[in-house]
């Protein structure tokens, strides 16, 4: 059979590409090497909850288009995404509010809130920070830093604060108002039924196969593709008398690895998680996230997944979630989009410009952080220059 497109990756951007081209007739297969679909945002069903398997997913928006498109999928609930953080026996509210303020310095309001923070900032007297240590304590100064910020992020990068770059914290989020909602977008929910489900929808009629690498599904069924493995040296797709032919790939796995890493290696930071199902336990920490900003901690955080969906049934599970370091092998979650990186990766774009008919997409393959709303946005983008070019 003739495909129009071999999708690499089954998660949100491919499933969402999928879904568009499918509707605009055009044929398409879907390879995943995981033995599922909605790549980090799925979810699976366990003591009656819907699970995050690869960490929370709170959709947040502030475009109505892409709200009203993700609702043709799911109903949404009203979740609100309202973090807590644990510091030794104290107990905060995120992101950084009145409610923060108060308990920490037992203040009332703003004015005074204010007025400290600006103390702080101004006994530091920092001016041109050089490292993150020094550009948060320019920002909210030291209590602020000392109890929330320095030793979660020291965790989440697996290096001192000192040692980190400024820019990755070019701001930090403080509220002067009692609000704890930690996303100001316009639209915010969890869907009912998880995530798995949308992406299922996405995909219908559109073949998926599962547990089978990009690789591995050209060299064991001969598909004829274009790009690396598919295409000769006249630029034209290389004849067989077997296997399926797909016009063009989009490819959503990482731009390094499909390329053999010939450049180097990208960075990334991995996770690693620890799930416990508590059948007996109604209500474990009485929110969906709780921060651990100790550095001696381990884990950042814990998440319970039943609070997404209000849950009030016996039994919850929980997740505690811990960064490590990335290698070969190890799952990439999040893009170190330094200088090194950002340079790295423009290189590998200018070889991804000279692959005929092969697009990059997603979080991996254009190695950058998307929130969900973005990766679905960016789908659609893709999908319109497409059909705009034929």
């Amino acid at each position: 059979m003739r495909y129009d497109y071999l999708i690499v990756g089954a998660g949100l951007f491919g499933a969402v590409f999928a879904h568009e081209m499918k509707k605009a007739g055009k044929k398409c297969l879907c390879i995943d090497q995981r033995k599922h679909v909605a790549g980090n945002a799925y979810t699976a069903e366990q003591l009656g909850i819907q699970v995050h398997k690869y960490g929370a997913h709170i959709f947040h928006t502030s475009d109505k288009a892409i709200w009203d498109y993700v609702n043709q999928f799911a109903s949404f609930n009203h979740f609100v995404n309202s973090p807590v953080a644990v510091y030794g026996d104290e107990l905060y509210n995120l992101p950084f509010n009145m409610n923060t303020f108060s308990k920490m310095w037992g203040i009332k309001t703003p004015a005074e809130a204010k007025a400290i923070i600006e103390a702080q900032r101004a006994e530091c007297g920092i001016e041109n920070p050089q490292n993150l240590e020094e550009q948060a304590l320019s920002l909210v100064g030291r209590d602020v830093y000392e109890k929330l910020v320095k030793g979660y992020t020291e965790k989440q990068w697996g290096r001192d604060c000192k040692d980190l770059p400024a820019f990755i914290i070019r701001r930090l989020p403080v509220r002067f108002t009692y609000d704890n909602n930690y996303f100001t977008d316009r639209f915010q929910g969890i869907p009912e039924g998880g995530y798995t489900a949308i992406v299922e929808k996405l995909l219908e009629g559109t073949p998926v196969k599962l547990g089978v690498t990009y690789k591995e599904f050209v060299a064991s069924t001969g598909a004829k593709v274009p790009g690396r493995g598919g295409i000769n040296c006249s630029g034209e797709l290389e004849s067989s008398d077997r296997g399926d032919t797909f016009d063009r790939v989009l490819y959503t796995g990482m731009i390094d690895a499909y390329f053999g890493y010939e450049l180097g290696e990208l960075q990334y930071r991995s996770l690693r998680f620890e799930e416990e199902e508590l059948p007996d336990c109604d209500n474990y920490q009485g929110n969906a996230v709780v921060n651990y900003t100790e550095r001696q901690v381990p884990y950042t955080r814990i998440i319970e997944h039943k609070h997404f969906e209000f849950g009030t049934g016996k039994g919850t599970v929980i997740t505690k979630e811990y960064p490590a370091d990335w290698k070969r092998g190890d799952e990439p979650y999040y893009p170190i989009n330094d200088d090194r990186n950002n340079a790295l990766f423009a290189k590998y774009q200018e070889l991804a410009a000279k692959e005929k008919n092969v697009l990059f997409g997603g979080r991996l393959g254009q190695y950058r952080y998307y929130d969900m709303d973005k990766v679905i946005a960016a789908a659609l983008e893709m999908v319109k220059g497409q059909l705009a070019a034929e």
